[in-house]
């Protein structure tokens, strides 16, 4: 790959891929064949055309999900059309772990290595089964956030979509906009709308052709729980798979008449807008438009819900700073990438209440003065995007999205955009360059999103369990929130239990129940040996400590992290050096490469780690040395949270369990 534009051409299928997400081209600046007058204009326009970049992500999707890799003439083709140079392009494709630049087979088996499926053992051997089968690879794959279910596996098929695209709506919200910002990529989107949103990715699992065809439809499948029996027949046909289980089995309390965020999981027909309404579904937007957007954000500030990604940032105030920049347009970003190891509890959300989130999200834009929305997710959860993209479509066509939100006269819409599998993609500068189409990296911060963020413009991000939890402020009121949870940490929380329990899966407590209480309910082992919190950028604690009380305070002053509510229990039969083997290993790969500390720092983590997995006392004494000057170089010198946590569970493990000793 070079600066400039190669030979190489793309091929009719490829040409067709991107087509449908950009339509097609009006020049040859764009990649026509034939010069027409039109060339002049787009000549004079440039600065339109490279405006458009945005949708450079979407556009590799669509060359990776019917073709299966991104060749040179499909990446070319693709950046000539968006004017973005080739090399760039280039660093863009291959940043993402679910791209390739180099042919592979048309199907991808991607098992999960990480820490609660811990499936080294099971990828191998169904690749050894599968190796001369033609047309299929196997990778290991980072956690695919199915832990309640694991081992998993995703089956990913590329190939010609098997339906139509569901309704997209031909709605202009957010042309309330100033269409001329300089960093605005808006103009090219509110007035190519409909040519130029992201193609539906997958059906859950199309109708398909015999597996004999030789250009099967595109299809996914998740296989979990995973044996090397199920991941090799769904190899060969995902869409003979069967059908995943209802979102409510993920949730061990589904039915408790206590339960706030996950009340509606198991109950409501998560297709249906009409049961989400009958549920109470739609009486927080109301309200919100009835009391205007600055007592929203009254109600939420005075509510005291803080981010639940980690960072725990009051909301209201991020809203409420968001809402105060004079500049325009402002827009509301949902960070949908829960990608830290041992999370799947907004895949649970999305996949069994979706409607929630839209209503949420529809909520905080008013509030924050936005009339556009991205709703960015993981592009490992195919059945959460069917489920949103079915929802943002019905409430399109009923009114609760477009120009005129419930006939009150404020517009908002919202683009679903997928990840490509980046767990640096987590942190919101990286997500706001993702959206761009830029290589996901953190950028320095000041100025913060609220002033300059998406685009360059004033920018409220939250997390999909931070936004739900404006629901249940808007519908009960902020004081009788607050009244939840304790004066520091209050309402209800999300956490996401895994490893060696008896019912793993999303629980909601309030703030303040104690670690005991939660693995109480998940059915704790006799034979514990520690409790992960947090994930990997988390830490460990050890079966005596099993009284902390689970609020951010809580768990600091227990010299901890709750971060984003990630509990993996692990028995003695677990061996903890291999654990935090892999932990480095994630960090490892996951590093961006940005910043030195941090690029080098995790791989000489991963290092030491090696050389001291069968050792103990003196004889690991100088590499845990070495591993104290790294990780505090790590922590005190990285530029974002991945470098500056990556040593947090191997020091844990160190200090608090003694490992190596």
């Amino acid at each position: 790959m070079d600066l400039r534009f190669g030979d190489s051409k793309p091929t009719d299928e490829e040409r067709a891929a991107v087509d449908a997400v950009l339509g097609p081209p009006d020049s040859s600046w764009e990649g026509a064949d034939e010069r027409s007058e039109a060339d002049l204009r787009w000549a004079r326009g440039g600065r339109a055309a490279r405006e458009r970049r945005d949708l450079l992500l979407p556009g590799l999707h669509a060359l990776n999900d019917r073709v299966g890799w991104i060749s040179e003439g499909g990446l070319d083709y693709v950046c000539r059309r968006l004017t973005v140079p080739p090399a760039e392009g280039y660093g863009v494709a291959t940043f993402y772990s679910m791209f390739s630049v180099r042919p592979r087979p048309r199907t991808v088996v991607r098992v999960c290595t990480d820490l609660a499926c811990g499936g080294a053992e099971l990828c191998g051997e169904v690749s050894d089964r599968l190796a001369s089968t033609s047309g299929v690879a196997v990778e290991a794959s980072p956690c695919l956030g199915l832990c309640e279910r694991a081992p998993a596996a995703l089956v990913v098929r590329a190939g010609p979509m098997s339906s139509p695209a569901p309704p997209s709506s031909s709605s202009s919200a957010g042309r309330a906009e100033d269409p001329t910002g300089p960093n605005s990529a808006r103009p090219a989107l509110e007035d190519e709308r409909g040519a130029r949103s992201a193609p539906p990715a997958f059906e859950e699992r199309g109708p398909g052709r015999s597996p004999g065809d030789s250009n099967p439809v595109a299809a996914q499948a998740v296989v979990a729980p995973a044996t090397p029996d199920t991941i090799t027949a769904t190899a060969t046909a995902p869409e003979t798979a069967p059908a995943e289980p209802p979102a409510a089995l993920a949730v061990p309390q589904a039915g408790h008449p206590g339960l706030i965020l996950l009340d509606r999981i198991g109950t409501v027909d998560p297709s249906s807008l009409d049961d989400y309404r009958t549920h109470g579904g739609y009486t927080a937007l109301r309200r919100a438009l009835a009391i205007g957007p600055a007592d929203v954000i009254r109600e939420v500030t005075e509510s005291g819900l803080v981010g639940r990604g980690g960072a725990a940032f009051p909301t209201g105030r991020k809203w409420g700073a968001t809402a105060a920049q004079p500049d325009h347009p402002h827009y509301l970003v949902c960070n949908a990438d829960e990608s830290e190891p041992g999370t799947f509890k907004d895949r649970v959300i999305m996949e069994g209440d979706p409607y929630a989130l839209i209503e949420a999200m529809t909520i905080a834009g008013y509030a924050v003065g936005a009339h556009l929305g991205y709703l960015y997710l993981r592009g490992e959860y195919p059945r959460a995007l069917h489920r949103l993209e079915h929802a943002v479509a019905q409430a399109r066509a009923r009114g609760l999205l477009g120009d005129d939100v419930l006939g009150q006269g404020y517009a908002f819409d919202i683009e679903i955009r997928r990840g490509a599998g980046a767990y640096i993609c987590g942190e919101e500068t990286a997500l706001f360059n993702s959206i761009e189409g830029y290589r996901g990296e953190p950028r320095a911060k000041p100025p913060f999103p609220v002033e300059k963020g998406l685009f360059g413009k004033p920018t409220a991000e939250n997390n999909v369990e931070t936004l739900v939890n404006v629901l249940p402020i808007l519908t009960m009121g902020a004081e009788a929130y607050a009244a939840i949870g304790t004066e520091k940490s209050t309402g209800p929380k999300l956490f996401c239990v895994a490893g060696s329990v008896e019912r793993p899966g999303v629980y909601e407590l309030p703030f303040g129940a104690t670690l005991g209480e939660l693995l109480d309910l998940a059915g704790k082992p006799d034979n514990l040996r520690a409790v992960l919190l947090g994930g990997a950028a988390g830490g460990f604690v050890r079966p005596d400590e099993l009284d902390i009380p689970l609020t951010f305070e809580g768990t600091r002053d227990a010299g901890t992290t709750l971060g984003s509510g990630v509990v993996l229990a692990l028995d003695d039969t677990v061996p903890l050096p291999r654990v935090l083997l892999r932990i480095a290993e994630f960090f490892r790969d996951e590093s961006c490469g940005q910043c030195v500390p941090c690029r080098v720092g995790t791989v000489r983590q991963e290092e030491a780690l090696h050389r001291i997995a069968g050792r103990t006392g003196a004889a690991a004494a100088d590499d845990i040395a070495l591993l104290r000057d790294v990780g505090r170089a790590m922590r005190d010198a990285s530029i974002c949270g991945l470098g500056q946590t990556a040593w947090n569970a191997v020091e844990s493990a160190i200090d608090r369990l003694g490992a190596y000793e």
